[in-house]
């Protein structure tokens, strides 16, 4: 019997029931369940705010990565354009360098060329001067010889005047 009692709901047992979870219903409608609600929705805007924020921030992301990526790209190109000024430069100033040796090595090689050409008529003189000495010296020798004594003397002025002599007329 107990077990059927259990199994059939009385009348008044359900009226209690209905009014206990009405105003349990009324209770949590008008005190809970706009607090839950609102949580809820709040929450709710809070997940859709982060996601949003998220997609944002991945956006920016990918922005600052393409930026990156160009910054990369211009730092290469200018890398590369100072590696081939600074090749230009090398150059340019090995040129310099050479030519500037190489007028210098004909500058030198024409002084040198002067010098030995002052040098060589120097020598040229100093030779013509040293042959006039010895010249004059074999000459002294042989007149000093020839004209020795008097007569020999006498005998060359007076050809030496006939000479003259004749040149004259």
């Amino acid at each position: 019997m107990l077990l059927a009692s259990l199994v059939e709901p009385a009348f008044g047992l359900i009226f209690w029931m209905t009014l206990s979870f009405g105003i349990a219903f009324f209770l949590l409608t008008k005190f809970a369940w706009k607090p839950i609600l609102s949580a809820l929705r709040e929450r709710e805007r809070s997940i859709e705010d982060a996601i949003g924020e998220a997609k944002k921030a991945r956006e920016e992301v990918a922005a600052m990565k393409a930026g990156n990526e160009e910054l990369l790209k211009e730092a290469r190109n200018e890398r590369d354009q100072m590696l081939k000024e600074a090749r230009e430069i090398r150059d340019r100033e090995i040129a310099q360098a050479k030519d500037k040796a190489k007028a210098e090595a004909e500058a030198l090689l024409g002084r040198a060329r002067e010098d030995i050409r002052n040098e060589k008529n120097a020598a040229i003189t100093e030779m013509k001067n040293q042959l006039g000495e010895l010249s004059i010296q074999v000459a002294e020798r042989i007149l000093r010889e020839k004209l020795g004594d008097k007569s020999a003397q006498d005998a060359l002025l007076e050809k030496v005047l006939k000479e003259s002599d004749l040149r004259r007329s």
